[in-house]
């Protein structure tokens, strides 16, 4: 794999983002939702600023920064910091295709999304589920914060055990 960059979503970026996010399920189950519709689930209407990687012109990674829309981890983050509602956003939709990984891309995505966020005056907050271990580990390398634990809920009347993060002050 040659040339890597990360920039900016563009549509015609929906295709070639949506196949990858369908890879990245195969491989490793992530997403839990999502995958029946990846081009809805990826340009949803939360979706403040989003982003892709790329290895050789080739769509390989993602990630978006989110209005909250219920998640756990905004209502823990605001309830322990007292931070304004308006003041926070998700970091959601990252994800690397396996044969993109070892690269920096996830890293390089998380940053980028960081960077967009403080710009903006809004922390970052997000939930990971405890099975997705080298996203945890990614997370907490760059300096995440634990803030709590949640039940994940996804399909029909599924769940699984989630961490909740909130990423470092500038």
């Amino acid at each position: 794999m040659g040339s890597l960059r990360v920039r900016p979503f563009e549509e015609a970026d929906l295709p070639d983002a949506a196949a990858a996010l369908v890879e990245v399920h195969a491989t490793d189950g992530y997403p839990v939702e999502g995958v029946s519709d990846p081009e809805a689930w990826l340009r949803s209407d939360d979706v403040l600023a989003s982003w892709v990687a790329e290895a050789d012109h080739q769509v390989v990674g993602h990630v978006a920064v989110m209005s909250p829309n219920g998640e756990d981890a905004v209502a823990l983050w605001i309830r322990q910091s007292g931070e304004s509602p308006e003041r926070v956003a998700v970091l959601g939709r990252l994800f690397v295709t396996k044969r993109a990984r070892n690269r920096a891309l996830g890293e390089e995505l998380t940053q980028t999304a960081t960077a967009y966020a403080q710009t903006h005056g809004l922390r970052l907050v997000l939930d990971v589920m405890t099975k997705d271990t080298a996203a945890i580990r990614l997370y907490e390398r760059l300096g995440w914060r634990r803030i709590g634990e949640t039940t994940h809920h996804y399909g029909d009347g599924q769940q699984t055990s989630a961490l909740c993060y909130v990423a470092p002050s500038s």
